[in-house]
């Protein structure tokens, strides 16, 4: 298979394991809640939940990928999402949507953690890292999809929007069917990847960085179309709008990323990263008056989208970096921890935001606790490189 054709598979992953399936719920939310199919809290603990589904398909890649084989275990999750957004399409409530919404997210973890190494071992070394930027511009052009579909499929009612989405999904599949690498799946390492076997000190420090980095995306990833719509009460369509702003710079961002990985080093690369990252949480934060607000949350969305899914890339090239053949089993930590993370900072935000006075003033806050994880993220990667460079000299 060429590079090029793994490349394109790769892409098709990323775009139905978290750019559709995760991202298209982001601008449907509002209309959700305001036709009644979910409560404020309801609709954030689902996209939570969500989350947590992804976290246990990342968990479990590996071994999914061993028992199936990679490509077939791809064709099954990339299905599956197909058939979880169909089930969407019928309003019964946070009960009926929670397990199709946890299915969902594991079948995205498959897809994220098998379909990036996969690329990564037919690619040649010198392009890993604008591979990688590639491969996950996926979750942007998933993203776009959504933002643009979700708004011209409302009128139809949610059952219809559900219903093209799963359409979507099954195309998507077929286009990919023959484009899914039919490498090796990952090897078993027993006793899991612990101590030594994450690469040590700097494999810990990449772990935790990536973790805080996801608690960083979270605010974006989950609560920006709604802080837009009601929270800044510009409406449904300014939410649409701005989200896909953020859907574009997420198409754009990770092959940026991986080119200046590729020229000034991964690690780098991560300090450019998340330093653009916290200027975008910092913005809403202290929006300026009149029209500079608009231009603010334009920036703020754009570095946002940017920086969530480039540093995804760049982090899946330090894995190969720190623990080279074995970076498919770091890989799959990794995207657990950001899947353990994010969950968990799901559910804090779903709890804030209704405890703080939902779209009246719930938030920022949120914005708030994730510049403290960026910078928290920023700090660690910054003394790691400076280590690094000690070292080094």
């Amino acid at each position: 298979m060429t590079p090029a054709r793994a490349i394109s598979g790769g892409i098709a992953a990323t775009f139905l394991g978290i750019g559709l399936q995760r991202f298209a719920y982001s601008p449907l939310l509002p209309a959700m809640i305001d036709a009644h199919w979910l409560g404020p809290g309801a609709g954030g603990a689902l996209g939570a939940a969500n989350l947590g589904g992804y976290l246990f398909g990342a968990l479990f890649a590996p071994a999914v990928g061993r028992a199936a084989g990679v490509r077939l275990a791809l064709r099954a999750a990339a299905l599956v999402e197909a058939v979880a957004f169909a089930l969407c399409a019928w309003r019964g409530g946070l009960v009926w949507f929670l397990p199709w919404r946890v299915v969902a997210g594991f079948a995205g973890g498959v897809l994220m953690v098998l379909a990036g190494p996969a690329v990564q071992a037919v690619v040649p070394a010198r392009m890993r890292g604008f591979a990688a930027g590639l491969t996950f511009m996926g979750v942007g052009l998933g993203i776009v999809a959504g933002a643009v579909a979700v708004p011209l499929l409302l009128p139809h009612g949610l059952a219809a929007t559900w219903a093209a989405l799963a359409a979507i999904a099954v195309l998507i599949t077929i286009l990919a069917w023959t484009a899914w690498p039919d490498v090796p799946p990952p090897p078993h390492r027993p006793g899991g990847w612990i101590g030594g076997r994450i690469g040590g000190r700097d494999g810990a420090e990449m772990l935790a960085a990536y973790a805080l980095a996801s608690v960083a995306a979270t605010a974006h990833m989950l609560w920006w179309p709604d802080f837009i719509a009601r929270g800044l009460g510009r409406g449904t369509a300014a939410g649409a709008a701005f989200w896909l702003l953020y859907g574009l710079a997420a198409v754009a961002g990770p092959a940026l990323c991986g080119r200046l990985a590729d020229r000034l080093g991964v690690a780098v690369a991560l300090v450019v990263t998340l330093t653009a990252q916290a200027i975008a949480l910092a913005l809403p934060l202290a929006l300026p008056p009149g029209a500079g607000a608009s231009v603010a949350l334009a920036a703020s969305a754009v570095l946002a989208g940017a920086t969530a899914i480039g540093t995804t890339g760049l982090v899946l090239t330090r894995a190969r970096e720190i623990a080279g053949e074995g970076a498919p089993g770091l890989w799959s930590l990794a995207s657990a921890a950001f899947g353990a993370a994010q969950t968990a900072t799901g559910f804090l935000f779903a709890w804030m935001f209704v405890t703080l006075g939902g779209a009246a003033g719930g938030h920022r806050p949120l914005f708030g606790v994730s510049l403290a994880a960026g910078l928290g993220a920023l700090a660690l990667v910054v003394l790691s490189l400076r280590r690094s460079a000690r070292q080094a000299a």
